[in-house]
């Protein structure tokens, strides 16, 4: 028994050393471990304070050399340098504003600073506005993949806190119920101040599910006119990505030479929604109208498409633009960039435009298909890229008389009143009717087509306005006077002769 009871002793112990052993050289390898991940935390604040250290004093370490030095080259090649930030603004938050925009691009892009306006008059935090994802375009972007989120935040601190989300506590999954609705259309301070600021007092958060045109281009205090300015011009910058491809297309129309960026509005949802068929066959025209009645929001379904023709409510056919352009004077070897999605049609109806000016170019030619591979499928990215190239153009020519069109008409005249040709529609459709019908020779057609655009080039010009009737008078966003002239009215560049109201 006692031989035996060695034997099992001696075998325990066998099985007993190898593990001790494990066990002391794993703890021997947490050491270690423990030891580099302690060395590279020292060694990376160590490096953080002395580049800290060096902006303050920059002589203390200048006799340093190696590595040192190279990370702070380093560092200064590839970071530019952060611009400081704004003072925060202090004041008494009287509630949350959370906004869904509605519309394409250049819609949401002006709603959002009326958005930014209404919160600082109001005193309120903005929740970084969503996008529209249900329109025609079903475009799925958020704001962040078209807009530098941090630079709109920060811009803006010393005017708007902004956040990028609502406090959990409002949300619907812990049962709070917001208020949701549409302001009024075209409304000044007043209705803001005295009929949605009391809401707040209930409600502490409101949403509103529509933004397009919800403050009133005239009437506004000055100081909230140029805040609309400041958010149009400066805060809202697209991302990187976009800025980057939008500046390779404008240097590479530059290298070619002089360019005309021509925004062509004739696309499928523009003439299903507007009901203009002129230059389409009668199976275009019909499916058009299919397309009008498949969305409930188009409200207008029975439309007559020449009397809105008549009337300029329609955007030209590109073999109209083409005789336009060459009265206008073009010559046949200018660049012409197409600043449009799809034309309806395609290259067929493109043939008259190109067979004019061959140098016709989209986006899609200049680029390699890999480019634009991240942007397909999201018009208002692709959007971006046009706005980018139209705002650099040597002239811009819009068919059509849309958001694109105005706002980008706006940004032009802010540069400096680049010229912008706004095509008098109405007029142009008499005078193309009277040239095809033989009535009116190329000659008379040409002057006729000059002498009606002489003071529609982006010109420096009062901003119309008409009692009453908003929709009629001129969009500020096109035309942002207030913000062209340092004085605190423009009357001294205007003139007093120039007046701003229509009776």
């Amino acid at each position: 028994m006692e031989v035996r009871s060695e034997s099992e002793a001696h075998v325990r112990s066998e099985k007993v050393l190898p593990l001790q052993g494990q066990m002391i050289q794993r703890t021997r390898l947490k050491v270690l471990f423990v030891r580099v991940c302690s060395s590279i935390l020292i060694w990376t604040c160590l490096v953080q304070l002395i580049a800290v250290w060096e902006l303050y004093n920059p002589r203390l370490f200048s006799g340093f050399t190696g590595y040192t030095t190279k990370l702070s080259v380093h560092v200064e090649e590839t970071l530019p340098t952060p611009l400081p930030l704004l003072p925060a603004r202090n004041y008494t938050n009287n509630g949350f504003l959370q906004v869904s925009c509605n519309g394409g691009l250049n819609q949401m892009r002006a709603a959002i600073c009326d958005m930014v306006t209404i919160a600082r008059l109001l005193n309120l935090t903005l929740v970084v506005p969503e996008l529209d994802k249900t329109s025609f375009w079903a475009d799925p972007s958020n704001f962040d993949d078209i807009f530098d989120v941090r630079h709109f935040i920060d811009s803006l601190r010393d005017e708007v806190r902004i956040i990028k989300r609502l406090p959990k506590r409002f949300s619907r999954r812990y049962g709070y119920q917001l208020l949701e609705m549409p302001p009024v259309s075209w409304s000044n301070e007043k209705y803001y101040l005295q009929q949605i600021l009391p809401l707040f007092s209930k409600h502490q958060v409101i949403h509103f599910n529509r933004t397009d045109t919800r403050l009133a281009n005239n009437g506004i205090p000055l100081e909230l006119q140029k805040l609309r300015c400041r958010v149009n011009f400066q805060a809202l910058k697209f991302t990187p990505d976009i800025e980057a491809l939008g500046e390779k297309l404008v240097r590479m129309l530059q290298e070619r030479g002089p360019f005309v960026a021509l925004h062509l509005r004739y696309e499928m949802d523009m003439l299903a929604f507007s009901g203009c068929t002129h230059g389409c066959t009668t199976e275009e025209a019909e499916e058009l109208k299919r397309l009008r009645y498949a969305f409930p929001w188009w409200r207008e379904k029975e439309i007559v498409s020449e009397e809105k023709r008549s009337q300029g409510l329609c955007p030209l056919t590109p073999k109209e633009a083409a005789l336009i352009l060459q009265a206008l004077g073009f010559e046949k070897d200018i660049q012409i960039y197409i600043a449009s999605g799809d034309i309806y049609g395609g290259e067929r109806r493109l043939a008259a435009l190109r067979a004019a000016f061959p140098k016709i170019v989209k986006k899609d030619m200049l680029l390699e298909p890999g480019e634009l591979q991240h942007f397909q499928n999201h018009s208002s990215q692709m959007a971006a890229l046009d706005f980018i190239v139209s705002t650099a153009s040597n002239v811009f020519v819009p068919t059509y008389d849309g958001n694109m069109a105005k706002v980008v008409e706006g940004h032009r005249r802010y540069l400096g009143f680049k010229k912008t040709i706004r095509l008098d529609r109405k007029r142009l459709v008499e005078l193309l009717d009277l040239h095809e019908k033989g009535t009116l020779t190329w000659d008379g057609f040409r002057a006729a087509v000059r002498q009606s655009h002489e003071g529609r080039m982006g010109q420096l010009a009062r901003r119309r306005v008409i009692a009453d009737k908003p929709k009629e008078e001129d969009y500020f966003y096109a035309n942002p006077q207030e913000c062209l002239c340092e004085s605190k009215t423009c009357d001294d560049l205007f003139g007093p002769d120039n007046s701003t109201t229509i009776q």
